[in-house]
């Protein structure tokens, strides 16, 4: 009999269509749910026929309360080779084994660029006017050539969004906890002297942190009222790094001139959530890592995981 592979969150239903599940198909019959289980009790309910499951980045914690619960769960594969939502501990404990996949930095460098140049340049109002005729030109543009982009956090993200803000002839800084001199020099930006200089001094802002106790809140409401009242602000990293609340606050009060977010509180966003309401705001539903290549090395790589496995010789494994 065959083993069952349940793929979660397959909002596209493409899982089975960017990778060739040939290599398990004999073993594995695989099932796609394109909802997402918004309880534990509900998952658990899903889950229960499942020996395999495979789930992408964090979108659906794994805790020890579940894992007890999915006695048949033998292999769990999550898209990237990070993931703060898995109980490894748990898993072990349950002799459930966890793998992962590569996952490709550019497409939330894509992202980013897309959000912050559809602010700039009114993209979604302008476009909405033209295709319902509304007026021709409402708004005016901010230049991005000569302005200052302030990048929080330099890793292999965050140097790939300052290359592309210098090739638009802007002043790139960036600052982060732990950030070096030599680090920026490499870059070919500007090491700013503090967080707050970074945010009272630029004109756009850009979170490219990962998320831990130190970056957590990191950005709240004071830090948010140093930032100009022409400026803009964009998170495609993790929601926390900036309290939502006071974003809206900074939002609604025009402190601000507008925020680019793909990441949010709760995902997906209920249909009342203050966020889909919210002015001068730009919003995708967390598609940083969402595109066809990634997705293709995501099944691909859960595939090659499943063959591992299934051959008693697990791969990428995590934890």
């Amino acid at each position: 009999m065959k083993l069952r592979c349940a793929v979660l969150d397959d909002f596209q239903s493409v899982a089975t269509e960017v990778a060739d599940w040939g290599p398990v198909a004999d073993e594995v019959e695989v099932v796609c749910f394109s909802g997402h289980f918004d309880s534990e009790d509900a998952l658990a309910e899903a889950l229960a026929g499942f020996e395999i499951v495979v789930t992408l980045r964090e979108r659906v914690p794994f805790p020890g309360s579940l894992i007890a619960r999915l006695p048949g769960l033998r292999l769990l594969v999550a898209s990237g080779m990070r993931n703060s939502v898995i109980d490894f501990e748990a898993a072990a404990r349950h002799g459930v084994t966890v793998c992962g996949t590569a996952s490709a930095s550019t497409p939330p460098v894509e992202l980013t660029w897309a959000l912050l140049l559809g602010l700039a340049r009114g993209i979604v109002p302008e476009s909405a006017a033209l295709r319902g005729g509304g007026p021709w030109q409402s708004t005016l543009g901010a230049d991005l050539y000569g302005r200052r982009l302030g990048l929080l956090g330099l890793g292999k993200i965050g140097a790939r969004v300052a290359r592309v803000g210098l090739a638009f002839g802007m002043e790139v800084v960036a600052w982060s906890q732990n950030l070096t001199k030599e680090r920026a020099d490499e870059v070919g930006v500007v090491l700013a002297a503090s967080k707050e200089e970074l945010l009272r001094t630029s004109d756009f802002v850009s979170v490219h942190l990962a998320l831990g106790e130190r970056t957590r809140g990191l950005i709240g409401a004071p830090e948010l009222a140093l930032m100009r009242p022409t400026g803009y602000l964009v998170n495609t990293s993790r929601a926390a790094i900036v309290d939502q609340d006071a974003l809206l606050a900074a939002l609604r009060g025009g402190t601000i001139a507008g925020a680019g977010l793909d990441v949010f509180d709760v995902e997906p966003l209920p249909a009342d959530h203050p966020v889909r309401t919210a002015p001068r705001l730009l919003a995708t539903p967390h598609l940083g890592y969402v595109s066809r290549d990634n997705y293709a090395t995501y099944y691909g790589q859960a595939v090659e995981d499943i063959r591992a496995f299934l051959d008693g010789e697990p791969v990428r494994v995590l934890g």
